[in-house]
């Protein structure tokens, strides 16, 4: 592709690279240092693996950051996400070969939903909770659009699109255990645990075997997985919603 012809890309696709980017958790620079976030009890006992990167709060293009602190709540080691028309994350990169891919134990406490959040829809895909995924694998098999915004990606943020994204949500009116698609890429597909307020107030604790719910969603065996993320956004529906996040911990596959 000539230089001329990805500045006319760059220039027609910029706004939807930027949304792409806050879809698929590519994200392109560190807010501080992120030692608050590192060192609490709770970033200490998540998502420990060998090599993993230490865990970081992030900014999402053009939005504004949502924010995340430490409480203990309810006897556990907890990490309060609040959202008031922003969205940004807090990440945890590493490398889990695919052979290695086992379950991810997690938990999370949902006062209330966002009543206009719809997945279905770009302009309302807002979620209480994420639990966000992302994954390796062979980036000749996007179509050509995809292609085109990982090369965006890569142009604008150093950082190439992810290969897959799995994010295990809640939402307001929809089958749980389905597979919902991104309205705007193929590559992340949504794993609503939880649909409706019935559950809302309590703690729920999840197990999921991260093979199996990967195959489900894209129909294929999972690359290398590579981040994971907590995400608790209201950026596209101007609201605010508040979520609670117990530890989050991979637990690998038997040898």
């Amino acid at each position: 592709m000539s230089t001329s012809f990805r500045a006319v890309l760059l220039w027609l696709f910029l706004p939807l690279v930027f949304l792409l980017l806050a879809a698929c958790s590519t994200t392109p620079r560190v807010l501080g240092h992120g030692s608050e976030v590192a060192a609490n009890p709770w970033a200490l006992a998540s998502a420990d693996v060998p090599g993993a990167k230490a865990w970081h709060h992030y900014r999402l293009p053009n939005k504004k950051n949502s924010e995340f602190k430490y409480q203990l709540l309810d006897g556990r080691a907890t990490m309060t996400a609040s959202a008031s028309s922003s969205a940004s994350m807090l990440r945890r990169a590493m490398w889990i070969d695919a052979a290695d891919l086992g379950n991810i134990n997690f938990s999370w406490k949902v006062p209330g939903l966002i009543e206009q959040a719809d997945f279905s829809i770009r302009e309302f895909d807002d979620a209480p909770v994420r639990v966000i995924l992302t994954f390796e694998g062979d980036r000749s098999k996007f179509s050509s659009k995809n292609a085109m915004l990982s090369e965006l990606a890569l142009l604008v943020t150093g950082h190439e699109m992810p290969y897959a994204t799995l994010v295990y949500t809640w939402c307001n009116d929809c089958a749980e255990l389905s597979i919902i698609q991104n309205p705007r890429t193929d590559r992340v597909r949504k794993f609503p645990l939880e649909s409706g307020p019935a559950k809302l107030n309590r703690w729920l604790d999840y197990q999921r075997d991260i093979k199996l719910d990967f195959e489900k969603a894209f129909g294929e065996a999972p690359g290398a997985l590579t981040s994971v993320s907590i995400m608790t956004d209201t950026d596209n529906t101007k609201s605010r919603a508040r979520a609670y996040y117990g530890t989050l911990r991979f637990i690998p596959k038997p040898r």
